[in-house]
């Protein structure tokens, strides 16, 4: 591509990238394709077949993949939009060094390898292994979160590894394993569209995984009732038998309500409970006082409707419970997500058909991602790494002493509080950009400046990556192969529809060098990544996700395959507990005693009003690469202060009107959009933007004491009206008139 002029210059300076460069002015293939490949999305866990076009070693569009069963070619608008992050003029090309009074500016690989390996062993000589971290990401393949894993504890010898899951699924990993021993969606999406009643709480489908709501169609079209949870009527709420309008932090409230209304009604599976369940007696005697009145109070939904939902659940022959985010975001989003499996516990609706239990993973590879090892307290197949006998099963595989091995390390927030502290005193970071996505990001920031040295490994210059000393230009998702594992538990196959472009190079590459250049080269010699998942699959092998039976050609051969496989003539399980075995060490499903706890931050005459937080159709995690796509940038340009009308009055706040919101931790300034579709007393934000437009400049970093998940989705706020008007700075008309002329050479 030519030099753009420099009005077009002007134009990224001012308004960002996306507006410089609309889809329009991307890559023009010409007429056919030199290939098709069939893939998957790179956004959310529900990893959809997508088939890209290459043309000239660059993609150049897609073709719906009809055959792939989940979605069949069905793509919501991140994924129709997702092949635009190749070929964008923001892509890292060389790798990049801070240079004091200049900004960063490119170096050779030699000069960035041996920097990187040069301050490793100084803050680790100095200070000791522990005071170099790593974070990562789950938007990489299984292979690339394995070798992660693997390569924080063998090569930099660190017990402080951990990954952005940490914000997202472990609420609901520390559920699943108390009750089930396991963690993972009970069933595949199939068996959703025949259940008779759908429970929905915290998991706004239609906007975060689109492609999900057409199970959740196809189930109301075979008559099943749809109770959706949410303090806003978000859009699967609009068609809901019924809409609880949860006060944010009363999820384990409405949960343990409905729960004594089915033992009240002996709405309950006495067999599965006796037979296969433990801790039931306790779980009643921890709700026996939730009577509708106090349920009432404590959750704001009026006490007939929680009444109306219990009665829906329990009379119900099969039912699915879904969650994701929303009730997981909590200091107390564990006890959030046991309250759930209480119910379906209770009624004995798990391990058959059309019974089921789920959480919906939010990021590409959040199941795979959190199954293999690069979690602060895990190891490959979901293994403890405190236990000795898994520490000593995987330091054989990886041909290691188990004395070697670190123990467990410290949480991604924990590690920022370290920073803090001068515990930690330098980081790498792959996939990740806390500086958006963790919350009270003033404190974050402040961390990263502490730093006596990062290394980020990106495709795109991030928020956070703009504080690193030494940047690796690194892979995007369709330029390296591999597997992922979907939200219902099933590994497909990434395959690598180009190779990297200019001296970018392949993340799994990066890891390798450095381990070699760390002494432990020896330990990382793979040829290809199937190389690195047959490695996966043995170290895996008998831990609680067994992945050893998976094999690429297998993968392909059925376009996917569900976990657990323990061996290569098994088939794989779509539909977990049907055989009554739970993972747990007395063998039974256990019901688990949850007492209401309030939220960390609760509202006062100072800050009135509950702030919560969540995402758009439009935009996925950080934005590091939705926000430079011009299609869906215009389709939700800017976060906006979703305020009820009632709300709104009493501030004589009107749409559009700026205005700022100011917690504990910081401020911020958005436009209102006055909408009745949320509770009277709550806000929303989304996340998904950084700098002063950051909603995680005002949330709280309270972490949940098991999963330590922030409480993402409550604080308290105040709403001040800055008397200003919010304005649309430059419009779709505007740019264009600003861009070449489409004959030009200038392209």
């Amino acid at each position: 591509m030519a030099k753009l002029p420099v009005t077009v210059d002007k134009i990224i300076e001012k308004f960002g990238p996306h507006k410089a460069y609309p889809p329009q002015v991307g890559f023009h293939g010409a007429h056919e394709p030199d290939k098709l490949v069939k893939t998957h999305c790179c956004y959310c866990g529900m990893q959809c077949g997508i088939q890209l076009k290459v043309k000239d070693n660059k993609i150049a569009g897609f073709e719906p993949w009809m055959e792939f069963p989940f979605n069949e070619g069905r793509l919501c608008p991140k994924g129709i939009q997702r092949y635009m992050q190749n070929n964008h003029p923001d892509r890292l090309m060389d790798p990049l060094q801070r240079v004091e009074g200049k900004g960063f500016e490119p170096v050779s690989w030699e000069h960035a390898m041996s920097t990187t390996v040069s301050e490793i062993k100084r803050i680790q000589n100095t200070y000791g292994n522990d005071a170099f971290a790593m974070l990562s990401g789950v938007s990489l393949t299984n292979e690339k979160s394995y070798m992660i894993g693997k390569f924080a504890r063998v090569a930099l010898k660190t017990a402080n590894l951990d990954y952005n899951g940490r914000l997202c699924m472990v609420s609901a990993g520390g559920g699943n394993k108390k009750a089930f021993g396991l963690d993972r969606t009970s069933n595949s999406w199939a068996d959703l569209k025949h259940a008779e009643v759908i429970l929905v709480a915290g998991a706004n489908i239609s906007e975060t995984f689109p492609t999900l709501t057409h199970y959740i169609w196809q189930a109301r079209d075979n008559g099943a009732k749809l109770i959706v949870v949410d303090p806003r009527v978000i859009p699967l709420a609009r068609t809901a038998d019924l809409h609880l309008a949860v006060r944010p932090g009363g999820d384990s409230a409405l949960f343990g309500a409905m729960l004594k209304i089915l033992v009240d009604n002996d709405w309950l599976d006495h067999d599965f409970i006796k037979n296969h369940t433990s801790g039931f007696q306790e779980t009643i005697e921890a709700v026996k006082d939730y009577d509708l009145e106090w349920a009432e109070e404590t959750t704001g939904i009026p006490k007939e409707q929680i009444m109306e939902a219990a009665t829906l659940w329990g009379k119900a022959k099969t039912s699915f419970l879904l969650h994701a985010r929303g009730i997981e975001h909590h200091s107390k989003g564990v006890d959030n997500v046991l309250s759930c499996i209480n119910l379906v516990l209770a009624t004995g609706r798990i391990g058959k058909p059309y019974c089921g239990y789920g959480t919906i993973t939010g990021q590409g590879n959040g199941q795979g991602g959190r199954e293999h090892g690069h979690k602060c307290d895990q190891l490959p197949g979901n293994r403890d790494i405190t236990n000795p006998e898994h520490r000593k099963y995987i330091a054989g595989v990886w041909g290691i002493d188990e004395k070697d091995m670190p123990g467990k390390g410290l949480t991604a927030y924990e590690q920022i509080e370290a920073i803090h502290r001068g515990d930690i005193k330098g980081m790498i970071s792959i996939c990740f950009n806390p500086l958006v996505s963790l919350p009270n990001n003033n404190f974050v920031r402040e961390a990263l400046e502490k730093l006596e040295f990062y290394i980020c490994i990106d495709t795109f210059l991030s928020e956070t990556a703009r504080h690193a000393d030494i940047i690796m230009a690194g892979s995007l998702h369709e330029e390296e192969e591999g597997t992922v594992t979907t939200a219902e538990g099933r590994v497909v196959k990434i395959n690598e529809a180009i190779t990297p472009p200019g001296n970018t190079r392949r993340d799994g590459q990066i890891l390798m060098e450095l381990a070699a250049r760390l002494g432990t080269g020896d330990k990382f010699s793979y040829n290809t990544s199937e190389d690195i998942f047959n490695e996966l699959r043995v170290a895996s092998k008998g831990g609680t996700a067994d992945y050893y039976g998976i094999t690429y050609k297998k993968v392909v051969d059925n376009m996917g395959v569900f976990w657990p496989c323990p061996s290569e003539d098994h088939p794989g399980t779509p539909r977990l507990w049907e055989d009554r075995k739970f993972k747990t060490p007395d063998g039974k499903a256990h019901f688990n005693p949850v007492t209401y706890k309030p939220a960390a931050e609760r509202t006062d005459k100072e800050f009135p009003v509950v702030l919560t937080t969540g995402r758009v159709v439009s935009q996925y995690l950080s934005g590091t690469s939705t926000r430079r796509i011009g299609k869906l940038v215009d389709q939700y340009p800017e976060p906006l202060l979703e305020i009820h009308p009632k709300l709104a009055y009493q501030y004589d706040i009107k749409d559009r009107d700026l205005i700022k919101v100011k917690t504990r931790r910081g401020e911020a300034s958005f436009p209102a959009q006055l909408v009745e579709t949320i509770r009277e007393d709550t806000v929303f934000i989304p996340y998904h933007w950084g700098g002063k437009q950051s909603a995680n400049q005002l949330t709280i970093g309270t972490l949940d004491p098991v999963s330590k998940i922030p409480e993402f989705k409550v604080c308290a706020c105040q709403l001040i009206p800055t008397g200003e008007k919010a304005t649309v700075e430059l419009t779709e008309t505007a740019y264009q008139s600003y861009l070449p002329a489409e004959n030009s050479n200038d392209k």
